[in-house]
């Protein structure tokens, strides 16, 4: 992988919040939890887990106009954000959260490939750092998150498999992937693609393997800098 850096509690108002820097690909993840839930969830005695995704105008080489200069978000970051929304419920017990509504906001600062994976293995840690909050407080009794979760990008080119690619790797592969896997090695989502050329059942495990170790180490650093 490439340099991995966490950076916790970079926001003073937020239940949750840090920065990831996956190489050049950096990613502001913040928690923020509302007393009440969406009005279809009014009275279930459950809680709720919602993402959004940006990229910021110059996250790019080239600067990208706001979504509301266009009236309305684009397809992309739609995608993105129900990713990481759905990848992070996996993880949470729902009820032990009570009827509360925690936010996940993902604001890309620079971006150089693996934009998805990195908000949801940062996001996880804000969502961790949300629940730890809410416990101390006293507010839970029990913490809603049942484990970690992680993910990256592997893609191959040639017959070459690379892990936590950039964007120029990135760009020009032959098969791209991005799992989601939690902590008891149980995976959330598998996308893959053959960009370039297709791909065997012995390439698809190879890239599971690689992907399984990597979340593992992953899922240590998220540890670690929480223990901190």
């Amino acid at each position: 992988m490439r340099e991995f850096n966490l950076e916790l509690n970079v926001n003073d108002y937020a239940e949750g919040s840090v920065i990831i820097k996956m190489g050049k690909t950096h990613v502001l993840c913040v928690a923020s939890i509302e007393e009440k839930v969406p009005r279809w969830m009014a009275n279930s005695g459950k809680g709720w887990v919602s993402a959004e995704y940006n990229m910021l105008p110059r996250a790019n080489r080239q600067r990208k106009p706001r979504d509301i200069s266009k009236g309305k978000q684009d397809g992309r970051s739609i995608e993105i954000q129900r990713l990481i929304g759905r990848s992070l419920r996996a993880v949470v017990d729902m009820e032990a959260l009570g009827e509360r509504m925690l936010w996940i906001d993902c604001d890309v600062l620079q971006a150089d490939g693996g934009t998805r994976c990195a908000s949801i293995t940062g996001g996880a840690v804000a969502m961790a750092m949300a629940f730890n909050k809410l416990k101390a407080q006293g507010l839970i009794t029990k913490n809603p998150m049942k484990e970690h979760i992680a993910a990256i990008s592997v893609v191959k080119k040639g017959s070459d498999f690379i892990v936590d690619p950039d964007y120029e790797q990135d760009s020009s592969s032959d098969v791209d992937m991005n799992i989601v896997m939690t902590e008891g090695g149980n995976f959330v989502e598998i996308q893959g693609t053959a960009e370039g050329d297709v791909f065997s059942r012995e390439d698809n495990d190879q890239i599971l393997n690689l992907a399984t170790d990597s979340i593992k180490q992953l899922i240590q650093l998220q540890k670690d800098a929480l223990n901190e």
